[in-house]
């Protein structure tokens, strides 16, 4: 069996998957960059413009509109989502009866299709047909019946509400992968020391799933950067735009006004815009946490 060791053979094994990779994850991010620089509009040959749909991008209203819903999203991802997970991990560690059927029921949201978790919460949270709406009119709360979806201020909030609760559950997971990693003796060292639960939790728990916190903050990050479906199927991106994020209003450019070239040129933005904060994170945290 000495020829599965040779780096020879190990690269053939590799090449299938690597040829599947180079296909459709490389190729496609060289040819939107390509196409970035053109003002392709999917018929015809693409004529070389240079950074002008790059500059177009900062003239743009509803561009920087998008940038600030996908803003308000990525922050309640971090500042919400973040700690609430970890807390419901720690909660899930717990020994306690049937709390196997919790964990399938808290991970649950996670296997439903973002489309039909959209379809769902448009019955909770649309002003006319919700029922957050319909049970505060019943009891005579009518003033506070908003619009939270479909207006002009609530809906990118109300988007990342639906994010965190479709989310949760996976996040919560990768922490209670972690706490489940670390071993009993420490545990049992800190309690003989007398150390409370907060003191356990600051000063073990904390600083030893470091690397499971950056594996969390990047993939909130990088997940919250690609909400699309929720974005198409509970607002459409409307009224006006005014609840685009970046992934929807790339879609808008490119296959609804037909503009392939500006489309292409936000394509590549969010992906610098990810590929800087998921490295920049990655390296700051471990450059910050001695442990």
């Amino acid at each position: 069996m000495h020829w599965l060791s040779t780096k020879r053979n190990m690269l053939i094994f590799l090449l299938p998957a690597l040829s599947v990779y180079v296909m459709y994850i490389i190729a496609p991010i060289f040819i939107t960059i390509f196409y970035s620089f053109t003002d392709f509009r999917g018929i015809g040959n693409p004529d070389f413009i240079g950074f002008s749909n790059y500059t177009r991008l900062f003239s743009d209203k509803l561009f920087f509109i998008a940038i600030k819903n996908t803003g308000i999203i990525l922050l309640m991802a971090l500042f919400i989502l973040l700690p609430l997970s970890f807390i419901l991990g720690l909660m899930l560690s717990k020994a306690m009866k049937g709390m196997t059927v919790v964990k399938a029921l808290v991970f649950s949201p996670n296997v439903i299709a973002p489309i039909i978790i959209g379809v769902i919460w448009i019955y909770v949270l649309d002003p006319h047909i919700g029922v957050i709406n319909n049970i505060l009119k019943s009891i005579g709360l009518d003033q506070l019946a908003l619009d939270w979806i479909g207006g002009k201020t609530l809906t990118p909030y109300s988007i990342g509400v639906v994010y965190i609760w479709s989310v949760i559950g996976f996040n919560a997971t990768i922490f209670l992968a972690g706490l489940q990693m670390i071993p009993k003796e420490i545990y049992e060292a800190s309690h003989i020391d007398g150390s409370s639960g907060m003191q356990m939790i600051l000063h073990i728990i904390i600083p030893m799933l470091k690397d499971t916190f950056i594996i969390n903050t990047v993939l909130i990050l990088s997940n919250a950067l690609k909400i699309f479906e929720l974005v198409i199927q509970m607002t459409a991106g409307g009224p006006n735009n005014l609840s685009q994020v970046l992934n929807t209003y790339m879609y808008y450019r490119t296959f609804t006004t037909n503009e392939y070239g500006y489309g292409m040129a936000i394509a590549v933005f969010i992906l610098v815009v990810a590929s800087i904060i998921s490295f920049s994170y990655i390296q700051n945290a471990r450059r910050k946490m001695p442990y």
